[in-house]
Parts: C-alpha cells; structure tokens; sequence
C-alpha cells in the first residue's frame, strides 16, 4: 500500500510491468475403457482441441517481418504515474498503463492468424499409453502436452481421466474381480466341473460335492494386476444353488423317496437357533 500511494524502488524501476508471455493452463479430457483395456493396459490415440503456438508469428503477436515496440504511453514501463494533492501533501499513485496492458509493448502490426495472442485453437493426436492396473477415475498427467500460454508461454499439463465400462460378467473390487454362477441343486449336491471364461481365456472349476449356496470360490491370481506391480489380484466366484420350481410327477416323486431316505421329508430347526431357541436354552439351563 505504501508503494502504491508515494511511490517506490520496485516502481521506479518498472517492477510492475506485466509480461507478454505466461504460462498456459492445464487441460482435462476423458478416456472410456474396457476391463480387459485397463486390466492390462493399452496405448490409444486421442483427438483433443487446445490452444497450440502460432506457426506464422511464432508466438510473438506480431505479423511476419514486424516486431513489438515500446509503449508511447509508459515509456517501456508498463505503469502510469501521476501525483495528487491531499491532506498528507502530494501523494504518488501508479497504475497499470492502459495502452498496453502493463506490458511495455505495443503491436502496431498484429499477427493475421492470432491476433496477438501468440497461439491458437487446433486438434491434434496424441498417443496415450494407458498402464496396466489402472482403475476408474484415474488420472493420466502427459506433462507439456495442455494448453500453450498467452504469447506462446509454456504449455500447461494434460489430464487423461479413466472411465471404465462395466461388465457383463465381472465386478471390479480393486484388484480383484467377483463374479456369480448358478449351480443346480443335483450338481450341487453331487459336485460337477465347469469352465468359466476369464481374462485369462477358459479356466476349468471345480465345484466339489455338497457345496453350499452362497459358498466363494477363490481363483488365485485370475483378477487385475496391481497398478506398478508384478502381482496380481483373485478372481472371486460366488455361488448360487438353484432350488428347481417346476418339477413333474416322477421328478416329484423321486426327490420325495430321497428326502425320506434323508430323514429330510420334516423341516427341522436347529437347536439354538434364533430368538426362539436362545430363550428356550436359557430356560433349560
């Protein structure tokens, strides 16, 4: 404030002058990817629409075969001054120069294709190498490839931000995948092999007899490698038994002859079980 009002070393010597050139901004765009794309990586080519330097002036402004020239106005300094009577005596205030914009320099001859900006509006390609492991909503920095700056400065960074398609069959959990099958209720009780398409192509799984509804089959290493890493996670597979609806008379009758063979042709509840059977335990004790 002291400096703004009387003056100072900075603005005596045009410290306030603004730059022509600046850094550019960052720039985000978003990439659709399938399980199996980010599961084991894969390199895309993207169209993106950003600012690049000028070819025709280079980042200058200025047309083919012209140059800047110090602002009339400020004198190169890029700040006004002027000086006010008050209570205190003279007071010194410095603003920006308004013909140039704090820059010190003018165009008299503007570039035709940018118009002083130094950059401008284009679609390219860009390769895009997408690590294997990498999950939903990541982000992929590509460093320089963003938007170029006012007077061709430095171009900003460009985000590549993952969005992963869901499956048909898998469930992502991290590393790992879960999946759900259907057994029926013979082949549950009996035990039976089938194969399951992975990632990996067709895996042979062994369903043993007895298995219960809701049991989780574990296939080591059958899931999504670790981002930057060697390992990889489990592919997870639960189990439903499917209890048949429709049943014919002979069907009928033969699980009937089983189920007495069992002893199971009375539901039973067992001895402990829920509210009930706590209160009773407790009763007998």
């Amino acid at each position: 404030m002291f400096e703004a009002f009387f003056g100072g070393a900075g603005s005596a010597r045009g410290g306030a002058r603004r730059s022509r050139v600046r850094p550019g901004a960052d720039a985000l765009l978003q990439m659709s990817l399938t399980l199996e794309e980010a599961a084991f990586g894969v390199r895309r080519e993207l169209n993106v629409e950003t600012a690049v330097l000028c070819e025709q002036c280079r980042g200058s402004g200025c047309a083919p075969g012209t140059s800047p020239r110090t602002c009339a106005t400020c004198g190169g300094t890029g700040e006004l001054q002027s000086v006010q009577r008050s209570f205190l005596g003279q007071v010194m205030t410095t603003r920006a120069c308004t013909a140039c914009a704090g820059t010190g320099e003018q165009i008299p001859s503007p570039c035709p294709a940018c118009g002083t900006e130094g950059r401008v509006r284009a679609r390219r390609t860009i390769t895009v190498d997408v690590p294997s492991g990498i999950e939903d909503g990541m982000r992929i920095r590509l460093s320089g490839q963003g938007e170029v700056g006012p007077g061709g400065g430095a171009a900003g960074d460009l985000y590549v931000e993952v969005a992963e398609q869901p499956h048909d069959t898998f469930t992502r959990d991290g590393s790992n995948l879960h999946c759900h099958i259907q057994v029926p209720m013979t082949a549950a009780a009996l035990g039976t092999d089938l194969v399951l398409t992975t990632l990996d192509g067709e895996e042979k799984l062994d369903i043993r007899a007895g298995t219960q509804s809701g049991a989780v089959l574990t296939l080591r290493g059958k899931g999504v490698p670790r981002l930057r890493s060697t390992q990889r996670g489990d592919l997870l597979v639960h189990v439903e038994v499917r209890v048949p609806t429709r049943l014919d008379e002979e069907q009928e009758r033969l699980l009937r002859e089983l189920a007495a063979l069992r002893h199971e042709d009375v539901a039973a509840v067992t001895r402990g079980s829920g509210l009930f059977g706590k209160m009773r335990d407790a009763f007998r004790q």
